[in-house]
């Protein structure tokens, strides 16, 4: 594949995810300078030369619809890089809402190499999906969004920035429709497919044989052996009822109380629970004196955080139960946790907030599947 010149110092290199279940989120860096200013050089106009003709022709013909969308944290000096690509010639142009949920500044680039600023003017958390829209330098060309439920079995083909590429093809047939993800914090009723996807990804558009947009790129499911992985997109439709909140300017968050779990140890205890790994501070859960894992100097665990074992009286066995339970919830919502510490039994009360306001828990780390702690 055509690679692109060396990036920016607002671009990083990428690292796979290697999980069950992972986002394709990039890692973490620190820019130089607060707002990037830098000139760069044109991407190259290569196409691949190990695709079919007619999905190499799709791919040509969409190609300059899409864009590489770059996100920087100005309060914690740290920014990242996905996918995007117009749905309309006025600037408008869906990408994955994790992508940008944890940044302030956003700047995308067209495949002719342009660089200009976008900002967030809808989201959806649930469904991971946002809007941004670029001020200048339209009309853009954009690709239309499927009217149509897509097909099981149909080749489908996505575009995205992962490995170094600069917006090249990812070809794949699709396995499944509405797919329920295997963590509650994940999109449900996703599509599923084979297309080779990989962090730098996200929030490409999944693109069907009539040249239309059935997805928005989110994460990928790979087997403990890491010999299989599927990718999942969220679906798109023109005229349903995301795509026309997102187009009224609507911003749905997640409600959270601000806690980080601990993927080894939840459901593992006795009682079964939720095990905290990190409270995010300032979050209500920090408010109310969560506590967290706690580790020696180098690394090693010593004692595990709060266990969480019912909210409102309802048992959560593990965290994905936790989770599930408080995204049913409301932002503003109150609720009652019990936890065990240290074999004792604890109560205490807090209000969801919305996850966007909780900016430890926007950082991509905490999207991956690490150890204890």
């Amino acid at each position: 594949m055509t690679r692109r010149p060396r990036p920016s110092p607002f671009v990083l290199p990428l690292l796979l995810v290697v999980a069950l279940g992972a986002y394709l989120w990039p890692e973490q860096y620190t820019p130089p300078q607060p707002v990037p200013n830098v000139t760069q050089t044109p991407p190259t106009q290569g196409l691949p030369n190990d695709l079919p003709p007619e999905t190499k022709a799709l791919f040509q013909k969409s190609r300059p619809a899409t864009v590489r969308v770059e996100s920087l944290n100005v309060r914690q000096g740290s920014g990242g890089l996905g996918t995007g690509f117009f749905i309309s010639e006025s600037g408008q142009l869906l990408t994955a809402y994790h992508v940008v949920s944890g940044g302030q500044l956003f700047q995308v680039t067209t495949l002719s190499g342009k660089q200009l600023p976008a900002k967030v003017t809808a989201f959806d958390a649930r469904h991971d999906v946002a809007l941004l829209q670029v001020g200048r330098g339209g009309p853009f060309p954009y690709l239309k969004l499927t009217t149509r439920a897509p097909r099981v079995g149909e080749t489908v083909l996505a575009i995205g920035n992962s490995d170094g590429d600069y917006l090249q093809p990812r070809r794949g047939q699709l396995l499944a429709l509405n797919v329920a993800a295997a963590r509650a914090d994940f999109p449900q009723g996703t599509l599923e497919m084979t297309a080779p996807l990989a962090p730098g990804d996200s929030g490409g558009p999944v693109i069907d044989g009539n040249g239309e947009a059935i997805g928005v790129v989110s994460y990928i499911r790979q087997s403990a052996d890491g010999r299989t992985r599927s990718s999942y997109a969220v679906p798109v439709v023109e005229g349903n009822a995301l795509m026309d909140s997102l187009r009224a300017g609507e911003q749905h968050d997640t409600p959270v109380v601000g806690l980080v779990f601990d993927p080894t140890h939840s459901g593992q205890t006795t009682p079964a629970g939720a095990v905290v790994l990190r409270v995010a501070a300032g979050s209500p859960a920090a408010q109310a004196g969560l506590r967290g894992c706690v580790a020696d100097k180098d690394g090693n665990l010593t004692a595990l955080g709060d266990i969480i074992v019912q909210v409102d009286q309802t048992p959560t066995p593990d965290a994905n139960a936790f989770i599930r339970h408080v995204q049913g919830l409301e932002i503003g919502q109150s609720v009652n946790l019990t936890y065990w510490r240290n074999g004792q039994e604890g109560h205490t009360q807090l209000t969801l907030t919305g996850r966007r306001s909780v900016d430890d828990l926007n950082r991509p780390e905490n999207t991956k599947r690490s150890g204890p702690c």
